[in-house]
């Protein structure tokens, strides 16, 4: 009978597959509204707040500027403006050299395709919901189920289907990035992006002495490696931490074994400081500094510019800092982190298991430069979130974009629930 065969089709045939993604898609949806509903307060942070009001600047029409006026950020640009250049914003507003330019700027094609207006928050006695808040924070949970979705195909093609799954629950379970989704930050972009890197390096296989010959053609390597550099780049321009990136990627094109591999590296680092470079040269010019008033982030937290201080200063004096302040705060963050944050990873469990799995080397020769890549990454991001910490970390201790450690993660989870893949000694092997 049609209607058998067409139920036989979506329940084992071909259609099968597609019938799980809807069931799961739906599920997300679901979970996605029942926590709105439960937890959405309009944005949950400062810096949420403030990159959508950066974006709604740019979705008017008034270019990268901003109405958060930091003194620090307005000396800088005093200090290296052209005598006779003309005013780069509008007079209210002035060119903001503190956010990397990605995420407002995605934000901003957000607003401008919002269904409804702004409300007149002036004329409003009272309002509980602002609409282009739940706006944002229903685009940051899309990029939360499409996350999820990059980390199962992921971890099904390294691993196997149930494993997949495990990953992907808990991903999806994980309470601390809900919350993000409502915060406003960068962070869930930031996640795919990290698991869409994965992705493409776990595709640059090149076989080695003990590995099956590669299916890949070599230009596809070289294409593949430039996309890991311009993924790289992508991420330094959404958080400018996340450029450290680069040394991870070219860690793992270096330990490939073929003898293209300094091709493969070359085209990965063209490719990130192609993508890098005009930002850069854009702050250099406002401010002096490539990153703008964020290069200066590793000072705040210090004894002279205690909290928030220092963005809160006209006219800092650099003179007054104390030899050991940095390295004081960078070691008393390392410890933080390694008390704190890294055992309680994503605010998973798996991440004891990751660790513990650790101990154990894989069979596939892919799975352990993954995640030698990602212990790599742990480490340059460690060292990023110690020395650029600054008063915003103790206003929201996890929920912040200080917290570099969380968009790794998704990875961390997939190594935790992978014990079929390590390898197991034959009889008298060493």
């Amino acid at each position: 009978m049609p209607l058998q065969d067409f139920i036989h089709k979506i329940t084992e045939g071909p259609g099968s597959r597609l019938l799980t993604l809807f069931l799961v898609l739906c599920g997300m949806v679901g979970l996605g509204l029942w926590y709105d509903l439960a937890a959405f307060r309009n944005l949950s942070t400062i810096e949420g707040m403030d990159q959508a009001q950066l974006a709604r600047n740019i979705a008017s029409g008034r270019g990268f500027s901003t109405g958060f006026i930091r003194p620090f950020a307005v000396s800088l640009q005093r200090k290296h403006a052209a005598p006779a250049a003309p005013p780069a914003a509008p007079p209210e507003l002035a060119p903001d050299v503190s956010n990397a330019p990605v995420y407002p700027v995605l934000l901003a094609g957000l607003l401008r395709l919002m269904p409804f207006p702004y409300p007149d928050t002036v004329a409003a006695k009272q309002f509980s919901i602002h609409a282009p808040d739940l706006w944002i924070a229903m685009f940051n949970q899309l990029l939360f189920a499409l996350g999820v979705w990059l980390l199962f195909r992921l971890a099904r093609r390294l691993l196997d289907e149930p494993a997949a799954w495990v990953t992907a629950a808990v991903f999806a379970g994980s309470d601390l990035f809900w919350r993000f989704s409502l915060s406003g930050t960068s962070t869930l972009l930031l996640t795919v992006l990290l698991i869409g890197l994965a992705e493409v390096l776990s595709r640059i296989d090149v076989a080695g002495p003990n590995e099956a010959a590669p299916a890949t053609p070599e230009t596809s390597l070289v294409r593949l490696a430039a996309l890991a550099g311009a993924v790289a780049g992508v991420a330094g321009l959404t958080r400018y931490s996340f450029a450290l990136l680069i040394i991870p990627v070219v860690a793992y094109l270096a330990a490939l074994v073929t003898p293209r591999r300094n091709l493969l590296i070359t085209a990965s680092v063209v490719t990130f400081l192609a993508v890098l470079s005009p930002w850069l040269i854009r702050n250099q010019l406002l401010t002096g500094s490539p990153l703008g008033a964020a290069g200066y982030a590793f000072l705040e937290g210090t004894s002279l510019f205690p909290g928030l201080d220092l963005e809160r200063t006209l006219n800092p004096d650099f003179s007054l800092m104390e030899g050991g302040d940095v390295w004081r705060k960078g070691i008393t963050g390392l410890r933080e982190i390694l008390e704190k944050d890294f055992i309680r990873l994503g605010g998973s469990w798996v991440t004891a298991l990751f660790l513990a799995g650790l101990l154990i080397p894989f069979r596939s020769p892919v799975l352990g430069r993954l995640r030698m890549f990602v212990l790599t990454s742990l480490l340059m991001l460690t060292l990023a979130q110690a020395l650029g910490r600054t008063g915003l970390s103790q206003d929201s201790p996890e929920v912040n974009s200080e917290n570099l450690l969380v968009v790794m993660a998704p990875l961390v989870f997939l190594f935790g629930v992978a014990p079929q893949q390590v390898h197991v000694p034959e009889p008298g092997e060493h």
